[in-house]
């Protein structure tokens, strides 16, 4: 349920889960949606595939129901695919949606976003983690009062007040109807007789081994069905004697539906395995086809495994993409292992992940911008599971320092920043022998840093960077690590070094024969300097420029900080209106890739605008929404003097037209919006007239705190599409 204060994508209905539609457990969800208003920590146990996770979510949104009118919200965390216990954090932070630039941990940034709401978060498949989970919701729990925890695993995380809700099986009429719907999606009528009731009760009434049998009654009748299930019984208990027999059930349901597929199917329910989370059908055919199966017949199998409900179909952003339940790919990766090819579909996988990541690189300064940032969004588990193959398995440094520095746009433009340092420290922390793989890490862990406003690694790492790759007479990775080292001296208020380094570096681009976004943006950030500094025809011509090459090319990101930059110019010029009209473009470009800087700057200067044109209300609303914004981007306004003169301008002639107790009390109106409802009123907004345009800043305004200089962020955060 999607309230005023919701820090990111809170579900307000019923996603998408693994397999088909909820039957049964109305009781059940009842008694769990009652737990939860008792206990601020609940957790569902019960063996695999008894239905924990789709009990979960329901009972999660019937809470949120509940609540009083936008008073909270809730998340699913699916932790299953997450195999590194540091990735755990960053799991929660991606599931809420939120964006941080700055150098706080995951953690920070949760109890920060999350202080002072009511909120539900629910933990999916934590066993394989419950350490590093338990300590996490403790901590949470602890700090945050208006948390609760829904988790669903096959363990309890054993904390003090955690209530446990142990999940049985279906009862026998609700395990006849599953059966039953399930076999009507196969276009089969399945009455309620002695053979189904009996099928039923053999597989305990597990909704997982329901789902698979009655993807056989395509092609047969429940009694051969339970023939053949008596034989496997048998012959494939699995587990040792002393296993529970519904630990058995489950595993004789899975081993039976996989003995009754054909070579080809078991073939590549094993190969499947080696993927986490979702997939998409051009990776499957390409890490899974050869040695028997060839890639042609890769659809034909899958789609038998999809009618068997071995695997689960579900639509995204990205497009159609399939799914492994944990325990069935738990099983396949067996079988897998047993086969002895493990490594080799391993590396195959890898291959496919750093194909896609140098495509979805090359694809950022195209019309595709929007489609690459959705496919790395559903792809992330995968480039992690590659990434870490990559840095774990000898041999593969060198492929590991190129993926992370690939994924750049990953890490700058999906707000990735912490997980994105992370990686690329880790993988220069390997010597791979490839030069060129690791100047690109560098420049790229460069050029993070400074997002994050860590200013002294910043310019450690792109010194380090200049000088190998001068030593390496790599003239591209010059370039990049002198264009960035230009950036960090911009937001550093030391403008006529930055205006030195960024000609220095477009000109060797121009050599090189770059044209990409990190070009563009170079020229954006010197068109920047040259309007601190008084020289606004010079600044309106380099983002003019800009903006015809990206509209040459259908590139909008780069083209948003080209219109902030006009707009800066405009405002400066004296044309409040043809401000506002580039700015809210600006605005909603940045706001549709979440770039979280591109949309504050915006908002600040809109204040500006806002007030120029009359209404000082609403700019001193848009200057508070703003303030909210600011640190999970870092210093406000990067502690420039440049940049924080056309705020300092606005405050103080809101501050002149309402008084100071007024002016206060729209901040904190503007305060309460999130990013969503802030970006909505500054877009919504008309003209209501205009005052007379306010003095341009011709030079710095002076600094709140003297001496400040550090920079929490570049307002360059794109470009660099092609390896340095």
């Amino acid at each position: 349920m999607r309230g005023p204060h919701s820090p990111g994508p809170w579900t307000d209905g019923d996603p998408p889960l693994e397999l088909t539609a909820f039957v049964g457990r109305s009781a059940e969800l009842a008694e769990l949606a009652e737990a939860l208003g008792q206990a601020r920590l609940v957790t569902v146990t019960g063996t695999g595939g008894v239905g924990k996770s789709r009990l979960a979510v329901r009972a999660a949104a019937r809470w949120a129901a509940g609540e009083p009118a936008g008073g909270a919200g809730w998340a699913r965390v699916e932790l299953a695919p997450v195999r590194d216990p540091q990735f755990v954090e960053y799991a929660v932070v991606e599931a809420l949606g939120l964006t941080d630039h700055t150098t706080r941990s995951p953690r920070q940034t949760l109890l920060e976003h999350l202080a002072d709401r009511r909120a539900l978060l629910v933990l999916d498949g934590f066993e394989h983690l419950v350490a590093t989970c338990a300590e996490l919701v403790a901590e949470l729990l602890r700090e945050l009062p208006g948390l609760r925890v829904l988790a669903a695993g096959r363990r309890p995380l054993s904390l003090a007040g955690e209530r446990l809700y142990p999940l049985a099986p279906l009862g026998a009429d609700d395990a006849v109807r599953l059966l039953a719907d399930r076999a009507r999606a196969q276009g089969v009528t399945v009455s309620d007789g002695d053979e189904v009731r009996e099928l039923c009760g053999r597989l305990e009434g597990i909704p997982l081994a329901l789902e698979l049998a009655a993807g056989r009654l395509r092609a047969l009748s429940p009694g051969q069905v339970l023939r053949r299930l008596d034989d496997r019984f048998r012959l494939l208990t699995g587990g040792g004697r002393d296993a529970l027999p519904r630990h058995q059930a489950l595993r004789t349901a899975i081993g039976w539906s996989h003995e009754l597929c054909t070579p080809a199917e078991r073939l590549l329910w094993a190969r499947l395995s080696v993927f986490a989370g979702t997939f998409d059908l051009e990776a499957a055919e390409y890490v899974c086809s050869g040695d028997g199966l060839p890639a042609g017949d890769v659809l034909d199998v899958l789609s038998e495994l999809l009618a068997q409900s071995v695997l689960a179909r579900e639509e995204s952003p990205a497009g159609p993409r399939y799914r492994m339940l944990d325990t069935v790919r738990a099983y396949g990766a067996e079988w897998l292992a047993a086969t002895g090819d493990a490594d080799r579909l391993r590396r195959r996988h890898r291959d496919w992940y750093l194909g896609l990541a140098t495509w979805c690189e090359l694809e950022w300064f195209s019309p595709r911008q929007r489609e690459v940032a959705a496919r790395v969004d559903a792809e992330l588990p995968n480039l992690r599971a590659a990434l870490e193959f990559c840095l774990t398995g000898p041999g593969e440094a060198h492929l590991g320092q190129h993926l992370a520095g690939s994924l750049w746009f990953c890490w700058v433009g999906c707000g990735r920043l912490s997980e994105g340092r992370r990686w690329l420290e880790r993988g220069l922390e390997r010597e791979s022998g490839y030069e060129r793989s690791r100047l690109k890490a560098l420049w790229v862990l460069g050029y993070v840093t400074i997002l994050q406003g860590d200013t002294v690694p910043a310019l450690r790492t792109l010194r380090t960077c200049r000088e190998r790759a001068e030593r390496a007479a790599d003239a591209t990775a010059v370039a990049y690590a002198e264009h960035r080292t230009g950036c960090l001296a911009l937001v550093g208020d030391d403008l006529t070094r930055a205006e030195t380094l960024l000609r220095a570096a477009l000109e060797r681009y121009r050599e090189l024969g770059e044209l990409n976004g990190n070009v563009l943006m170079a020229q954006v950030e010197l068109a920047m300097a040259r309007a601190f500094q008084g020289d606004l025809p010079e600044a309106v011509r380099l983002c003019e420029d800009v903006r015809r090459v990206c509209e040459d090319h259908g590139e909008r990101w780069a083209r948003s900080y080209a219109l902030y930059v006009l707009a800066y110019a405009a405002w400066a010029g004296g044309d409040p209106a043809g401000a506002r009209e580039l700015l809210t473009e600006s605005l909603a470009h940045a706001h549709a890739f979440r770039d979280l800087l591109g949309s504050v700057l915006s908002l600040e200067l809109l204040a500006l605008v806002t007030v120029a044109q009359g209404d000082p209300v609403e700019a001193a609303v848009l200057q508070g929404a703003a303030g909210r914004l600011w640190p999970s981007v870092g210093l406000r306004l990067f502690g420039s003097a440049y940049y924080s003169a056309p705020h300092e301008r606005c405050e103080a002639a809101a501050r002149e037209a309402l008084g100071d107790v007024r002016y206060a009390e729209c901040v904190r109106e503007g305060a309460g919006l999130d990013r969503e409802a802030a970006v909505a009123r500054a877009l919504r907004r008309r003209e209501t007239g205009a005052l007379g345009a306010l003095p341009a800043p011709r030079g710095p305004v002076a600094r709140t705190r003297p001496g400040q200089r550090e920079p929490a962020a570049s307002p360059t955060r794109k470009g660099g599409e092609t390896a340095g």
